[in-house]
């Protein structure tokens, strides 16, 4: 099968962006370019991923570089159909253990870059009249579960949560903006006592990025169910 979309997903290089990565590329209809802070991460991920998969340098500790180098990807590669925001990082401490810096950090990667990335490729998407948004967020970061988690970490998600609400009015129906929570994963940043495999975290993420265009728009999602913000 002849890829027909393409897809950057970020952190793409472990965990649950290589999930993500691997379980999109082998659909077959979707190329992946698989995104990471190093660029050898980057190919070592895209070697992984196979399926055609393209490793691409992207980092997304200065928002404004992230949007330079979001839009020099889709100038080489061609127009990014689906895009999966799901690196991040996790800060240990609560609201009086962490400084502003340690919450400033978490804001700028977990929330305020992917924003960036999301306002140069989501015009596009509307253009062209189809586009696919996925922010991986975390219950950690919903108010009704109390933000429970790590401050930086829980703060910076519900950030991307208000992303993914406000950017969702914006790009209008053709364009799916949803945030997913894939739950306590078996990753680095979930440890080994997690519940979850990586393939069961990634199954969300990867239907909300090949949503049918009756889906929805705007909203989080756990085991492909609505759940309180």
């Amino acid at each position: 099968m002849t890829p027909t979309r393409t897809a950057l997903v970020t952190g793409a290089n472990r965990g649950i962006g290589l999930g993500i990565a691997g379980a999109l590329a082998a659909r077959g209809d979707i190329r992946v370019l698989a995104g990471a802070r190093d660029p050898a991460q980057a190919e070592q991920a895209a070697s992984e991923i196979g399926g055609g998969a393209v490793g691409v340098q992207l980092d997304l500790a200065d928002p404004v570089a992230a949007a330079e180098r979001a839009a020099a990807i889709e100038a080489k590669h061609g127009p990014v159909e689906i895009l999966v925001n799901n690196a991040a990082i996790l800060t240990e401490g609560s609201a009086l253990e962490i400084g502003s810096e340690e919450l400033t950090e978490s804001l700028t990667v977990n929330a305020v870059s992917p924003f960036a990335l999301i306002r140069v490729l989501g015009p596009g998407m509307r253009e062209r009249g189809w586009g696919r948004i996925v922010n991986v967020s975390s219950g950690l970061g919903t108010f009704a579960d109390g933000l429970v988690g790590p401050a930086a970490y829980s703060i910076s998600k519900a950030t991307l949560n208000a992303v993914t609400v406000s950017t969702a009015r914006a790009l209008g129906p053709a364009v799916k903006v949803n945030a997913a929570c894939p739950g306590w994963v078996k990753t680095g940043m979930g440890g080994a006592g997690a519940d979850r495999s990586v393939e069961e975290g990634a199954d969300t993420p990867v239907w909300l990025a090949t949503l049918d265009d009756d889906g929805p728009t705007g909203g989080i999602f756990r085991d492909r169910q609505a759940i309180k913000w």
